[in-house]
């Protein structure tokens, strides 16, 4: 299993961007993907998960700012991000729970200038 994450970039306090995870390799059904992040010198918090059914979860500092959906045809997960702050500054990375192993992507930078 592969992810392959893009979508990163600096935008300015305030603006919008939009993370793309696609998976890909034997995915079963039932699976979880989402995003965390990882902020220098901070251990990698939750940010969004998001199951097939479309149940999700969000973290409190992110909620009405952030939506999380997935298209389950093309294992590919999104993460709309709104109102940056310059705290939501880090780097992405995005995540997938298949069976019972976790897989990580490989990291895209976000930074919110002020």
């Amino acid at each position: 299993v592969q992810l392959q994450a893009s979508g990163g970039g600096l935008v300015q306090t305030g603006g919008s961007l939009r993370l793309t995870c696609a998976a890909s390799g034997t995915i079963f059904s039932g699976n979880i993907m989402g995003w965390y992040r990882q902020a220098p010198g901070k251990q990698r918090d939750l940010v969004a998960t998001i199951t097939t059914g479309g149940s999700t979860n969000y973290a409190d500092s992110v909620k009405g700012r952030f939506t999380i959906s997935r298209d389950n045809a093309k294992n590919t997960v999104y993460l709309q991000m709104n109102n940056l702050k310059p705290e939501d500054a880090a780097v992405y990375y995005c995540y997938l729970r298949n069976v019972r192993f976790d897989y990580w992507g490989q990291g895209t930078l976000v930074t919110v200038s002020s």
